[in-house]
């Protein structure tokens, strides 16, 4: 599986005439049929965007937990601020009962409210105020830009995928030009101790939206996702690229014909790597707050 890992390159994608961009489509249909799961490669993120914000991140997850702290959820269930250790079992959300996962974490969201959005529900969850960190220096700015650059990179993949589902390019970027997506950096600490029987750096789930990217610390592994034997293989780090998998929304839009694959992160069998904290980036593309998602007419029997 790690060999024949599936790599496409979005800029030949945008850049071919329209027999390559067909047999591109065919083929990410092909994926996203099987496992969901591919490497988006040639993506144009400007790798200062990246490293920039992958360093605040870092020197923010140094920081002792009670001043990482000052950035928590103001109450339990609020989306966005700092996580801390033992805070989430994600395995929980299909009903598996194991120890908090090992990881800790910021999450933030959208960056703007649409005008005119006067819905309660949506102000009070997904267009919450995120809880930005006092320190380190820069990290607000480091965070927004490299979340501007994820919405921009999720919408050209969304084009990709409608050109897959045989549909005109265009045709998600009005229910997507308002989403309520949520960027989430991750930090797996190192382990000093043996973790408790069931427990993982996160534990099986899928993802519920339309589309995750990912993008993992370099050559780190750990990451697996669920074959439909139910076994598991690895996802192999791929220099240079974004990992990206569907979710639970591009599932039902597709009437189950893509796949929102179960995944999860296993602690290193290596004590060596055990011993050596790890980090990722996250994040969960949604439409709009008020798109309709309802099985697409392609996909209709």
């Amino acid at each position: 599986m790690s060999e024949a890992f599936p790599v496409v390159s979005l800029h030949t994608f945008e850049t071919a005439d329209a027999a390559g961009k067909k047999l591109l489509a065919l083929e990410v249909d092909a994926i996203c049929r099987t496992t969901g799961f591919l490497a988006i490669a040639d993506h144009g993120v400007p790798q200062e965007v990246i490293d920039a914000a992958w360093t605040r991140a870092r020197e923010f997850f140094d920081q002792p937990v009670a001043v990482k702290q000052g950035a928590g959820a103001p109450y339990p269930g609020y989306p966005y601020g700092y996580l801390g250790p033992n805070s989430e079992a994600l395995a929980a959300s299909r009903g598996v009962e194991t120890p908090p996962d090992l990881k800790e974490s910021f999450n933030g969201g959208p960056l703007d409210v649409p005008p005119g959005m006067i819905d309660k529900e949506a102000l009070a969850f997904c267009y919450a105020p995120t809880i930005w960190p006092a320190a380190p220096a820069g990290f607000r700015e480091a965070w927004e830009a490299y979340y501007r650059a994820m919405e921009d990179l999720a919408a050209r993949i969304m084009r990709l995928f409608a050109a897959a589902l045989t549909l005109p390019e265009d045709y998600f970027d009005a229910m997507i030009d308002h989403p309520v997506s949520a960027l989430r950096a991750l930090n797996y600490p190192a382990q000093t101790a043996p973790p408790k029987p069931g427990q993982m750096r996160a534990g099986e789930h899928s993802d519920y939206g339309s589309l995750t990217i990912l993008l993992p610390q370099e050559g780190s592994r750990g990451l697996q996702i669920q074959r439909a034997d139910g076994s598991w293989v690895d996802v192999p780090p791929i220099p240079g690229a974004f990992i990206i998998n569907i979710g639970d929304l591009m599932q039902r839009w597709t009437n189950d014909k893509w796949v929102s694959t179960v995944h999860r992160v296993v602690n290193p069998a290596n004590p060596e790597e055990a011993m050596a904290r790890r980090q990722s980036f996250a994040f969960f593309h949604q439409p709009n707050w008020f798109t309709a998602i309802k099985c697409l007419d392609v996909f209709l029997e």
